[in-house]
């Protein structure tokens, strides 16, 4: 039997509860696959991970209860040298056969890689990094520097994005690197139905409903979304002012309605300008407004809820918004930046757009009038490829275990 499948003891270094968000979720998924191949498990998150100047949102803390099955430490104080050196010893001294350590923000570089250099001290942990991001989609001062610190105790790379590991070899061109796509985050319950989750959320069984998911930054181009939800609503009301019979018009969304966007997650920005767009373009009724953290608990209401999820991002590496797209089964619009169309086969699984609105309307347009049934046997097809045993051999193989 290959030592990959004998017992290992395996740390995960990076966000969990009682911290929130997609970092958190996966890692505590990651752990548990983990322990379900047999693996004694523990996770060592921060007791501080952003100062409160730096982070965006209303918290940055859970209120969802703690996991019982995940032995989870928080431990790490991101700004405190002291700390990192109380941490990088303790890890040290538990001589792990394995440290699995997140990497997405070059804020974390000095902390991660001062922890990591003195448990390489132990002559036995091998280190894998998990790297979200290399280069960040919003640039700031010591990105370069602190990415370099961070990558030289790490033995191997894990990527989910082409992109990413292309970053990659400019920081570390000789170390094992091996792009893996994100799996399916099956942790937030299982589909149910739309009937359900729109009595949820109150939600009429008859609108033709557009998710926006996830924390709203500026490049993941919600303002280009509202621009195009405005080119639907014109073309719609042009439609409905038309002399001509519903079968000689441009049908838009296949129902004679431009459909409602809702905007599920929290503003990690100015929300001021967004407000503005939607009062000058006068879109408002055309939107339902989410715009606070989604708890993990809620996820399948969103996602379960809607027709067609819509990424319409000016950049990406990759994005956790995809593989719950997977897991609900729900079709996809996204923009053909990043990593972002390799993981979404056109006109099978969704449609591939430019990121500016006209052509994201365009294939709003598209989708309606094909139908979700011509996209729903090759997204059950392809969301097999995408499972969490496959990332945790992968993990494995290029850490030489």
């Amino acid at each position: 039997m290959s030592s990959a499948f004998l017992s290992k003891s395996i740390i995960i270094i990076g966000p969990a509860h009682p911290l929130r968000g997609g970092l958190a979720s996966y890692n505590e998924r990651l752990a548990r696959e983990f322990m379900q191949q047999g693996h004694k498990v523990s996770i060592y998150t921060f007791s501080l991970q952003y100062p409160g100047f730096l982070f965006p949102g209303t918290t940055q803390f859970s209120t969802e209860p703690a996991p019982v099955d995940i032995n989870i430490h928080v431990r790490i104080n991101s700004v405190n040298p002291l700390n990192w050196l109380s941490v990088g010893k303790e890890l040290k001294k538990l001589q792990p056969d394995l440290i699995v350590v997140r990497y997405w923000l070059p804020f974390m570089g000095p902390c991660l890689g001062f922890i990591l250099r003195i448990v390489k001290q132990n002559k036995h942990s091998k280190i894998v990094c998990i790297a979200d991001n290399i280069i960040p989609h919003e640039k700031r001062f010591g990105d370069k520097p602190f990415t370099k610190y961070f990558v030289k105790p790490v033995d191997a790379f894990i990527t989910m994005s082409e992109k990413v590991l292309g970053d990659l070899a400019q920081f570390a061109p000789t170390k094992p690197a091996r792009f893996v796509a994100h799996p399916l985050y099956d942790n937030f319950g299982e589909k149910i139905s739309i009937e359900e989750a729109r009595k949820y959320l109150g939600i009429a069984l008859d609108e033709k409903i557009l998710l926006f998911f996830g924390f709203i930054r500026k490049y993941k181009g919600l303002d280009i979304l509202l621009d195009a939800m405005k080119i639907l609503k014109d073309d719609n009301n042009k439609l409905n002012s038309s002399n001509y019979p519903p079968e000689q018009g441009p049908d838009l969304l296949s129902g004679g309605d431009e459909g409602k966007l809702l905007i599920a997650g929290e503003f990690y920005e100015d929300r001021k300008p967004y407000d503005e767009q939607i009062e000058r373009l006068s879109i408002k009724d055309s939107l339902i407004l989410k715009t606070e953290f989604i708890a993990d608990s809620e996820v399948k209401y969103y996602l379960c809820a809607a027709d067609l999820v819509v990424q319409p991002y000016r950049s990406a590496t990759q994005s956790g918004v995809t593989p719950l797209a997977y897991h609900f089964e729900k079709p996809m619009i996204v923009t053909n930046v990043g990593g972002l169309p390799s993981l979404v086969p056109d006109d099978k699984v969704g449609l591939i757009a430019a990121p500016n609105a006209e052509s994201i309307a365009a294939k709003i347009q598209e989708y309606f009038q094909k139908g979700a049934a011509h996209f729903l046997p090759h997204l059950i097809e392809e969301k097999k490829k995408y499972s969490w045993s496959k990332m945790v051999q992968t993990i494995f193989e290029v850490a030489g275990l």
